[in-house]
């Protein structure tokens, strides 16, 4: 049974930065490539950023390009995956979680959420 489990999250003015981490275990997940969403308040869940099991692929949703980076570290039961995200602005306050991805490094492969992490950004 494999857990992800987000933390780093807080509140922040806009133009600081914060590092979410997320931590999954339970199986052999390097060769998994992991995601971050974000939902916030009164919108739906959003795809943020993605990294291949390798590291050497990433995707960004165009909103954060240039302000947010995903980042892993992989051992053989552990993957934790990281999103240092710098210039916050108060429209990427929401709660952000962390889940797998399918190859297209955007669509989240499971159904289920863990409880994310939240960030406010305030203004």
């Amino acid at each position: 049974q494999v857990q992800l489990v987000e933390s780093g999250g807080g509140l922040v003015q806009a133009g600081g930065s914060l590092r979410l981490s997320c931590a999954a275990s339970g199986r052999t997940l390097s060769s998994y490539d992991m995601g971050w969403f974000r939902q916030a308040p009164g919108k739906e869940r959003e795809f943020v950023a993605s990294i291949s099991w390798s590291g050497r692929t990433t995707r960004y949703v165009d909103s954060v390009k240039g302000r947010f980076t995903i980042s892993r570290d992989n051992a053989e039961n552990t993957v934790t995956v990281y999103l240092q995200m710098n210039m916050l602005k108060p429209e990427d306050t929401a709660v952000y979680y962390c889940n797998f991805v399918f190859a297209n490094l955007r669509d989240p492969v499971f159904n289920a959420w863990g409880q994310g992490t939240l960030v406010t950004v305030s203004s």
